[in-house]
């Protein structure tokens, strides 16, 4: 690979780096073809795009973030893949737990990721990010949340005015 192709694939990295929040950084070292292969499906099935990059290439890219990604260094040694995925930072970790538990593989290990500029490292913290929540959920859970206490008081005065009716229409049949 020449300088020039090596800058081109650094600025490519940087950039999707960067317009993506969501990215792990795995070892696939020792897999097969067909694990691979096998990975590679389920990456696309799941929409996770994953490339196999240069540890080099990988550094030198997250080096012209904003983000501090110095943790990361310890984890860029022997064989990397990148996976990306737009909208998640979870669907990249069940896939990787899944992976290991349908395939019986524990070539592939998880070396760390970044989800939403948030850094994790080490396989430990595989469950953690699966327990992440998304976006969307929280959003959803909170919209939730103070629907609630509005539902509750419209309902006790709908149930209320019904009451208060029926005592209206009691006490007015009484007076005749």
């Amino acid at each position: 690979m020449t300088r020039e192709e090596k800058a081109v694939m650094i600025d490519e990295l940087s950039q999707k780096f960067s317009s993506t929040p969501y990215f792990y950084i795995t070892s696939a070292n020792g897999m097969s073809v067909k694990e691979v292969n096998i990975l590679r499906a389920l990456c696309f099935e799941r929409g996770i795009e994953y490339r196999v990059v240069k540890n080099t290439l990988i550094k030198k890219a997250l080096e012209t973030l904003d983000t501090d990604y110095s943790s990361f260094d310890e984890v860029l040694k022997g064989f990397s893949g990148v996976m990306f995925h737009p909208e998640s930072g979870k669907v990249p970790a069940q896939l990787i737990k899944e992976f290991k538990k349908k395939g019986g593989s524990d070539k592939l290990k998880f070396k760390g990721a970044s989800v939403d500029s948030s850094v994790f490292v080490g396989e430990s913290q595989l469950d953690v990010l699966i327990a992440l929540k998304s976006k969307q959920e929280m959003v959803g859970e909170i919209i939730g949340l103070l629907q609630s206490p509005a539902k509750n008081v419209i309902g006790a005065l709908k149930s209320g005015g019904n009451k208060l009716a029926g005592i209206l229409k009691t006490l007015s049949e009484k007076e005749d």
